[in-house]
């Protein structure tokens, strides 16, 4: 039902509207009068309109003036003007002035009914325009936002060497504070948990909680969210320290509690990580909340541990993780027994040993899915053995499931290695480029990455993908450029951006070569249809 306000100095003329139609059968409704424009805006700030209709002569403000001045402060509100004979002319020089249509004195009931009909229809396409407009902003800012997730669950879980491929990566995404090296950040594991200890209610709560979190990141700068699949009910945040760390009296802590309980009814446990600077210490940073959650205690009650108390420093240098990850993809178990000893012997305390493990753990989980070994079977592999980390009761055992996952892997590895066609190789490389297509990949890169000859590779991907590397790459962030495209508040330079240039000029270069028109064009092209 559409609202209408009339606005007329003489109320003859305003009951003589009312009477020209069945208003409600219409799908109408009259909701006020006026008797010049000053009193129809001082209306318009009390009630929902959606039409004026007003006439040109009134006194106080006459229409002209209350056209002008509700075009500039209520430019959805559509306007029809009534005018008499000798007002004609200047009746229609104000369409220029945002009206939608006028009518001469006396109005036939059927040019009012036509008149209004044709703005109801044009109301109808803008609400369809505007709610499509919005549908493709959220698909695009959800892509964005998912993207983030993706990248920051990728910095703190897997392997990565390319320091530079990385900064340059953040700064897409629109994260370039988090890609500055004295930039300094706590992460935090948050948990919802049952006072009634029913995991399907949890189940049930977990898309909520994602979302509140999501809402709650957004109103702190410099802090963002991401779920870790790893861990079912919990969300993680890297919150940009400014002044003081996050301790258990923070607000950004006392507040997150307080929403979920309030809007979700479920406890929550939080742990608070020690504050690490530069993204190349996010796997420490995220490991350290962890930790401080790990310590708290069982039962359906709210908790905040801190990882302040942790004052030792954990030793788990690039050089360290090389060696593991290069035993690894050597297929070399007896490599990685000796530098898995490295790490974990010694006189550690439970605390070293527990953070130790886990990045021993991430790693193994990294390469597990780089191999496509992440199935369920080895999914619930990975849980127990992060299970018996946290228990920190028995170092032998997590040892052994360490070194039983290694195994796993490197059957794996063998297996990709020994194929004479290369297939399955090339399936892993397809996933990984699938994965990270819009960072700086290279065959160069993807050669090293794999540990397999650049010439090779490049010859078996073709054979089986049926292109080259650099098309198959062009074609993938290309088809991705096109939904990207489709929301007009992203410049062209933040979805070249998106996609993996840096250049806004080379990306709309190659987008024409592969579908024929500019960026610019295919964008006007989306506008021209809709």
């Amino acid at each position: 039902m559409m609202k209408v306000l009339i606005s007329d100095d003489e109320i003859q003329i305003r009951k003589g509207i009312r009477m020209k139609m069945d208003w409600a059968q219409a799908g109408f409704e009259i909701v006020a009068e006026a008797a010049n424009g000053q009193e129809a805006l001082e209306i318009l700030k009390e009630k929902e309109v959606d039409i004026v209709i007003t006439d040109i002569r009134m006194p106080i403000m006459d229409g002209m003036q209350f056209v002008k001045r509700c075009h500039v402060e209520y430019p959805d509100i559509k306007v029809i003007v009534l005018s008499g004979y000798s007002d004609f002319e200047y009746a229609k020089s104000s369409m220029k002035a945002g009206v939608k249509d006028y009518l001469l004195k006396p109005v036939a009931p059927d040019e009012l009914a036509d008149a209004l009909q044709r703005i109801r229809s044009e109301a109808d396409m803008e609400k369809k325009k505007r709610l499509e407009s919005e549908r493709i902003s959220r698909f695009v800012l959800n892509q964005l936002e998912e993207r983030r997730e993706q990248y920051l669950l990728y910095l703190v879980k897997e392997e990565f060497t390319e320091y530079n491929v990385a900064k340059d990566r953040l700064k897409q995404l629109q994260l370039e504070t988090l890609a500055q090296e004295n930039t300094e950040v706590q992460f935090v594991t948050v948990e919802m948990r049952s006072a009634k200890g029913n995991p399907d209610e949890l189940k049930e709560l977990l898309l909520p909680f994602k979302m509140l979190c999501k809402e709650y990141a957004e109103r702190y700068e410099g802090t963002h969210f991401f779920y870790d699949a790893g861990y079912s009910n919990m969300i993680h945040f890297i919150h940009q320290k400014h002044d003081a760390p996050l301790t258990h009296s923070s607000n950004f802590i006392r507040n997150l509690q307080a929403k979920v309980k309030e809007y979700l009814k479920v406890e929550t446990v939080i742990g608070i990580g020690k504050g690490v600077k530069g993204f190349q210490q996010f796997k420490n940073g995220y490991i350290s909340a962890l930790l401080s959650w790990s310590q708290s205690q069982v039962g359906g009650h709210s908790q905040v541990i801190e990882g302040t108390a942790q004052n030792e420093v954990f030793n788990f240098t690039l050089d360290v993780e090389k060696k593991l990850t290069n035993a690894i993809e050597n297929a070399d178990q007896r490599a990685f027994q000796d530098s898995l000893q490295d790490v974990l012997g010694g006189n550690l305390s439970m605390m070293a040993f527990s953070f130790l493990s886990n990045r021993v753990l991430f790693l193994l989980g990294s390469l597990a899915r780089k191999y496509d070994v992440d199935t369920v079977e080895m999914k619930d592999r990975i849980w127990n053995c992060q299970q018996s980390i946290w228990e920190l009761n028995s170092q032998i055992r997590v040892k052994e499931q360490l070194q039983q996952l290694a195994q796993a892997i490197v059957q794996k590895v063998k297996e990709v290695r020994s194929s004479s066609s290369g297939s399955e190789l090339v399936e892993n490389v397809r996933r990984f480029i699938e994965s990270h297509y819009a960072s700086e990949i290279t065959l160069s890169s993807l050669s090293k990455q794999f540990h397999i000859n650049s010439a090779y590779l490049s010859e078996i991907f073709k054979n089986h993908v049926g292109q080259n590397f650099s098309d198959y790459l062009n074609c993938l962030r290309m088809e991705n450029a096109k939904k990207f495209l489709k929301d007009p508040q992203l410049k062209i330079i933040d979805v070249a951006h998106l996609v993996g240039f840096s250049n806004s000029g080379y990306f709309s270069t190659v987008f024409k070569k592969q579908f024929g028109y500019s960026p610019a064009d295919y964008r006007k092209s989306i506008n021209c249809d809709s």
